[in-house]
């Protein structure tokens, strides 16, 4: 499970140190995709092995899934961490999330997100007004 919030950086080649609580999930490989909200979602290559089944599932009739389908997977990108934990994020995968130099990598559960600094502050700024007034029905069954 991934949890917490780490603040790497990028380096001039593109490339991000893993936290070190997520390198051995992450050690035989991940893939790099686009999250929504401007952000990358990191799998470990098992989860996303279940989420490709789960969109393998969606119904091609859907242009909606389809539409979906295609921009997930078309941005996605398999890595491996080299020995040092370091990964590589393909240019255009920086570009679509406006990644700088300074970095949020956040743990969401099933999968982490990388953030550009700035937008994760600005985002959790924004969010966490309405996370204190949730509603039980946001997530049945929680408290």
């Amino acid at each position: 499970m991934f949890l917490g919030t780490y603040s790497p950086r990028l380096d001039e080649k593109g490339r991000l140190i893993l936290p070190a609580k997520y390198r051995e999930e992450l050690a035989d490989g991940l893939v790099l995709t686009r999250g929504q909200e401007r952000c990358l979602y990191v799998f470990s290559i098992g989860e996303f092995e279940r989420v490709h089944e789960q969109l393998r599932a969606a119904p091609l009739a859907s242009k909606q899934a389809r539409d979906y389908i295609r921009v997930f997977l078309s941005g996605a990108s398999d890595e491996v961490p080299d020995k040092q934990g370091r990964v590589t994020i393909p240019p255009p995968l920086r570009e679509y999330a406006g990644l700088d130099r300074e970095l949020a990598v956040i743990g969401a559960g099933s999968r982490a997100e990388i953030w550009d600094a700035q937008s994760w502050n600005d985002y959790l700024s924004e969010k966490e007004a309405a996370f204190s007034e949730t509603e039980e029905e946001v997530v049945p069954g929680l408290f």
